[in-house]
């Protein structure tokens, strides 16, 4: 079996970043904004029941969800338990079956899945390990409002409501302490990329010792 690792973070921490930095490692990675998206497709189970709950104000005109528009009704009215009711089981179970995958593949890998409400959404019996990004409040506040608006973050109507809709969200999640509490490695995302860089090379070396030291069957 694989060494199954989360990887966690408050919103616009940097967790994208820092799995593409294993993945360059040699680390299998699987988002789970990307699960979530393609269960999101037309003709998938979770699209009809989004679309039940949330009403057709939610899909464009290529019949695709709008996922921005879904994430300001969730967020903006308190709905998100709801959606992520929805959503989670199938991000759950498709996790179970790439990891049962990836352990046939590569039973000495070190799997990673980057997501944003592993401790939240109650996944993290699935993992070994558990890693989360940290930054500070601002660079996540500033992160997310650059996302969200690109070029046009000198619009001050336009970032004052991103950057609301970052303390919405925010409030959504555990606390960076809860998160940081769980972990069994913290990177800090705070510096400079270099720096960050250093603490993942230090932190996949270990989980590729535990990965080689482990019983090519062992228990789920």
């Amino acid at each position: 079996m694989s060494l199954r690792v989360g990887l966690t973070g408050g919103l616009a921490s940097g967790k994208s970043t820092v799995a593409q930095m294993f993945a360059g490692r040699g680390a299998y990675v699987l988002y789970a904004d990307k699960v979530g998206h393609e269960l999101m497709e037309p003709g998938q189970p979770v699209y009809d029941e989004i679309i039940k709950l949330f009403g057709e104000s939610i899909v464009s005109s290529d019949k695709s969800i709008n996922r921005a528009k879904l994430a300001e009704i969730a967020f903006g009215s308190g709905r998100i338990e709801e959606l992520n009711r929805i959503v989670h089981p199938g991000v759950a179970a498709r996790l179970e079956q790439w990891i049962e995958e990836m352990s046939e593949f590569d039973p000495r890998g070190v799997l990673i899945f980057e997501a944003a409400l592993i401790l939240e959404a109650g996944m993290g019996k699935h993992f070994d390990k558990l890693i989360v990004v940290n930054s500070n409040p601002e660079q996540k506040l500033e992160r997310f409002a650059k996302r969200t608006l690109g070029t046009g973050l000198d619009d001050e109507p336009e970032r004052a409501k991103a950057l609301s809709q970052a303390e919405r969200r925010i409030g959504a999640q555990l606390s960076d302490q809860e998160k940081i509490a769980a972990a069994d490695y913290v990177i800090d995302n705070s510096g400079e990329l270099s720096q960050t860089e250093r603490q993942v090379h230090r932190i996949y070396k270990e989980l590729q010792q535990l990965a080689a030291g482990r019983r090519l069957h062992s228990p789920v």
